[in-house]
C-alpha cells in the first residue's frame, strides 16, 4: 500500500533512495541509504513505469532507477523517516 505520493522529478533534482524502499528491501543501513545523486535524464516506459538516469556522485549504484523508489533530498517523508 502506497502511503506517500511520488513527487514529480526533473533533470537536475538531487535524489536518494526513499526510506520506504530501503526499509522494504532491508537496506536502510547500507551503502544505498547513504547514496546521493543528481537526475540526468528521465524516460517513461509506460503509464506506470518511469526510469530516472542518475549520476550517483561516486557511489556504485544502478544508473537507472524507478522513480517510485526515489525521494528528493530534503525535508519530506520519503527522504527522512518521520512516521
Amino acid at each position: 500500500m502506497r502511503t506517500y505520493s511520488v513527487p514529480k522529478f526533473q533533470v537536475g533534482d538531487k535524489v536518494a533512495y526513499s526510506v520506504q524502499f530501503l526499509k522494504s528491501c532491508g537496506m536502510s543501513h547500507g551503502e544505498a541509504a547513504h547514496a546521493r545523486g543528481t537526475i540526468t535524464g528521465i524516460q517513461a516506459l509506460g503509464s506506470h513505469l518511469i526510469l530516472a538516469s542518475i549520476d550517483w556522485k561516486g557511489a556504485d549504484m544502478p544508473e537507472r532507477v524507478n522513480v517510485f523508489n526515489l525521494a528528493k533530498v530534503g525535508a519530506n517523508p520519503r527522504f527522512a523517516n518521520v512516521d
